[in-house]
């Protein structure tokens, strides 16, 4: 069982038996508790966290834990309609409303219930992550001379010299003075938003796309409009015609194993993407989020676009957070020329700095023997569970089309049949126990096609995938009665 999974059982445990307790009472001591539920020290101290958080219990070092004082009645709540005017008048004269919907974002943030197989997950699964080597890093890192000073507000020089050589090659095509330090992946990207494109303007973005991005895009007041992509990446000629057609002066794009379809843009096509941009007079938003988890069997990967700019064109995001933890949250802003100004402006304004005990973390951890050890094994484990979940699919869901098969990244993309509710199918899907991410978040416009995305990085490992894909054919059964099952038989084995 996952950990977040026995905490909350055991808070809810222990919540029904509080009232065996009067206030002020003390409840077991941990070490009876961890043996009572069979639950380790931590999972212990975590429950016994979250009851006192929500005034139940109260901790005292060394003494225990004891039930809480009734609390007192909660004061009446205040008249919150006015904002409703307030909010709606602030958007009156906008030409895109900047009410922001982080419905698509929260589907791989939010925690599924205890049991739940989470095929909707956006990051690595404890088993995957380098807790020890993270921890190690961190406990290194706390002791620097100055580790607990202001950081410069670019960046750690030595952390943004790493990051360089790692965008731009050992032939320095990228410089530690074009790099500046970030708080994730999303920081970046809502950063380089902001600075290029002003509130109302459009911007181009591949379609399918990242929901996270899209709802950066409409917060701000922007408009997406959608490029499609196809198994080779973002389509020039549609890309052509998208900046002739809006005046955009932004494309967002992600070249390597796109969220969500997988695709890599094609060598024939990365000059091309550029050459276009650099005509409209445009930038474009490279987002390289998953460059280090590539799969054991992927052939040498491409560099990234900014690697290949000497134009200012690229603005170049990547971030170490997917391939360590979710609360590893460290990337990099690349760009050279005057808008490396704006984005460093921008972000001073907006966050200070990263603060520094994490960047001397981050420097420990990629300096660490450990990294390429937890590369390598990342590498080898989601080519495992994507090579499961695929063959669970051929044998158990032929019916969804999966045309490209990643070699990088964490996630599938079938294509639903015809006609099929996509939103019928996610909630059946979490009926019969297993989170699946519907694809219509993914497009800025109306879908071609009912499609889901299937992560195999956030379950505990291959056995609980093929428990996932049989719940999932489970949910199908329920909402889709003309999937026969002689009808399986006929394609057994395709995808």
């Amino acid at each position: 069982m996952q950990e977040r999974s026995s905490v909350g059982e055991l808070a809810e445990q222990l919540r029904r038996e509080l009232d065996r307790y009067s206030p002020g009472g003390k409840l077991p001591s941990s070490r009876a508790l961890v043996e009572r539920f069979r639950v380790s020290p931590v999972t212990v101290s975590r429950a016994l966290a979250q009851l006192a958080a929500e005034g139940l219990v109260v901790t005292r070092p060394g003494a225990g834990a004891f039930r809480a004082e009734p609390r007192a009645a909660a004061a009446p709540g205040g008249d919150t309609s006015w904002q409703q005017l307030a909010l709606s008048a602030d958007t009156a004269a906008e030409p895109v409303p900047r009410s922001v919907d982080a419905s698509g974002v929260l589907v791989s943030l939010s925690a599924p219930p205890p049991g739940v197989i989470e095929f909707n997950g956006g990051y690595l699964h404890p088993s995957l992550q380098p807790e020890r080597a993270m921890a190690a890093a961190l406990s290194r890192a706390g002791r620097r001379p100055g580790a607990w000073g202001r950081p410069p507000m670019e960046g750690l020089p030595e952390l943004r010299e790493w990051f360089a050589r790692s965008i731009g090659g050992p032939g320095g095509a990228v410089t530690a003075a074009e790099v500046l330090i970030t708080s994730g992946g999303q920081s970046g990207l809502t950063t380089a938003l902001r600075a290029l494109a002003p509130p109302g303007a459009p911007v181009l973005v591949e379609s399918p796309t990242y929901p996270g991005m899209l709802a950066i895009a409409r917060a701000a007041g922007l408009r997406p409009v959608p490029v499609p992509v196809d198994a080779d990446g973002v389509r020039p000629a549609l890309l052509a015609d998208a900046f002739r057609a809006t005046g955009a002066r932004v494309f967002v794009c992600q070249p390597l194993f796109q969220n969500p379809t997988g695709a890599v843009l094609a060598a024939e096509r990365r000059g091309e993407v550029l050459r276009i941009a650099r005509e409209a007079g445009a930038f474009v938003i490279e987002d390289d989020f998953v460059r280090r988890l590539v799969h054991e069997d992927a052939p040498p990967l491409p560099r990234p676009l900014a690697a290949d700019d000497p134009d200012g064109v690229v603005v170049h995001v990547c971030s170490l957070t997917k391939a360590t933890s979710p609360s590893f949250r460290v990337s990099a802003l690349a760009a050279r020329g005057p808008v490396l100004e704006r984005l460093r402006a921008i972000q001073v304004v907006d966050t200070f700095f990263v603060p520094r005990p994490l960047q001397e973390a981050a420097l420990e951890l990629v300096g660490s023997p450990a990294w390429p050890r937890h590369l390598r094994a990342v590498s080898a484990a989601l080519r495992a569970r994507r090579d499961a979940m695929t063959s669970a699919l051929a044998v158990h869901l032929p019916e969804l089309a999966l045309p490209y098969i990643p070699s990088g990244g964490y996630h599938l993309w079938p294509r639903l049949p015809e006609g099929a509710d996509e939103t019928a199918l996610t909630a059946a899907a979490l009926r019969a126990g297993v989170a699946i991410t519907p694809g219509r978040p993914y497009f800025s416009a109306e879908p071609p096609a009912a499609h889901l995305r299937l992560s195999f990085a956030a379950v505990a490992g291959t056995a609980e995938i093929a428990e996932g894909v049989r719940r999932l054919r489970t949910a199908c059964d329920e909402v889709f009665q003309g999937w026969a099952p002689q009808g399986r038989d006929d394609r057994d084995g395709g995808s």
